[in-house]
């Protein structure tokens, strides 16, 4: 049976140019780049280049970028380490409600350490306006953590908005944006996003699991998460992964022109979202606006675990909303006030640039069929 694997919001199938730099570092460069021998110098030496390859594609300095081993590691270590470090400037942070786990369950712990939190909700379509975030900035407030893209929805939230709303209160809070998903599908970097800490993961991009890097701005301090050797410049202790690192800077160069593969997958986003309208009972959960590699949507009268199931059966490779949720009900779809019978039969496709419209037709024959399942059964 094919397989027609369109959950690419939750881990990637790795890119060739990422398995030939695994099997590269395995057979010629194990060395420790903390060692002071020509094996340890060898390292080293790509250790730098990888870090190269990442700022070049974020637009920053290679001093700015820090390997971390994921995505929630770089988002804890953003978050956490920004809030110890200014707690003298301020006792608030804003953050959203449709957040990654690892990022709102950071500022939970936040809450329960003293800082007073304010978390925005979307609109109904799962929106975040900036009239919101401008009006939930304070002269107190040290941090401000907006994602980029929405894990569950695709919706694209207004990063670039954040700066001038802090300016306009005259706060100097640092902001944090969480651009796993968004990373390698649009233009991620701070001088447009205007942001001072960026989150960005290697196994979105067709990187191995593992490993992730967070852009901290020259002119930003932040306190580190993890110690001891004083690897990646005393912010990110533990010995590096280059044989990871190496893959992911394979995987970050190997990145097609970001404006032609999104006209590509807007075409099939188009095709997948007017083949899904078209069937009884489903609807749309994502915005219209929102980046076309994610579409979710609810079959209002078929649960999610059944309808992923029965996809699974045909070949195609969906999920249930968020990985990291474990089949949870939906925080995303429950903050844009969605119901909970159609939130507990959302799905979430994610599409990669090796998504072809046969998976797409796959889908759409594969949920027709179960809807139609139902209908007989009832």
């Amino acid at each position: 049976m094919k397989i027609h694997y369109l959950d690419n919001s939750a881990t990637s199938p790795l890119c060739d140019e990422a398995k030939n730099a695994i099997k590269y570092c395995i057979e010629n460069h194990f060395g420790n780049p903390s060692s002071m021998h020509l094996l340890g110098a060898e390292a080293l030496s790509r250790l730098d280049s990888a870090r190269e390859a990442v700022a070049t594609a974020l637009g920053c300095l290679p001093k700015e970028v820090y390997f971390t081993s994921c995505g929630t590691e770089a988002n804890n270590t953003a978050i956490f380490g920004a809030a110890y470090a200014r707690r003298r400037d301020g006792n608030h942070l804003v953050t959203t409600k449709i957040e990654h786990p690892s990022v709102l369950k950071a500022f939970e712990r936040l809450e329960k350490e003293g800082f007073e939190v304010t978390y925005i909700s979307p609109d109904s379509e799962g929106n975040v306006s900036t009239e919101s975030i401008a009006s939930a900035v304070r002269k107190d407030t040290v941090l401000v953590s907006i994602m980029a893209v929405n894990n569950e929805t695709g919706a694209i939230l207004p990063v670039s908005s954040v700066k001038p709303a802090l300016r306009a209160v005259g706060s100097s809070a640092y902001v944090h944006s969480d651009c796993v998903q968004a990373f390698g599908k649009i233009p991620v970097r701070p001088e447009l996003l205007g942001t001072d800490l960026i989150s960005v993961s290697g196994h979105k991009i067709h990187a191995p699991k593992g490993i992730g890097a967070l852009y901290v701005s020259k002119n930003v301090r932040i306190l580190p998460l993890l110690v001891g050797g004083g690897q990646e410049k005393g912010l990110r202790s533990g010995t590096e992964s280059t044989l990871l690192i190496d893959a992911f800077a394979a995987a970050v160069k190997a990145l097609p022109d970001v404006k032609r593969s999104l006209e590509e997958i807007s075409k099939l986003q188009s095709h997948l979202v007017s083949g899904l309208s078209a069937l009884d009972t489903v609807v749309i959960n994502s915005p219209k606006d929102a980046l076309p590699y994610i579409v979710n949507f609810s079959a209002e009268k078929v649960r999610s675990e059944i309808m992923m199931h029965h996809l699974e059966a045909s070949g195609c490779y969906v999920s249930s909303g968020s990985a990291c949720a474990k089949g949870g009900v939906s925080h995303v779809l429950a903050a844009q006030g969605i119901s909970r019978q159609r939130a507990d039969s959302a799905i979430r496709v994610s599409l990669s640039r090796f998504t072809t419209e046969e998976d797409i037709d796959a889908l759409i024959k594969g949920v027709e069929l179960g809807v139609n399942l139902l209908k007989k059964r009832k």
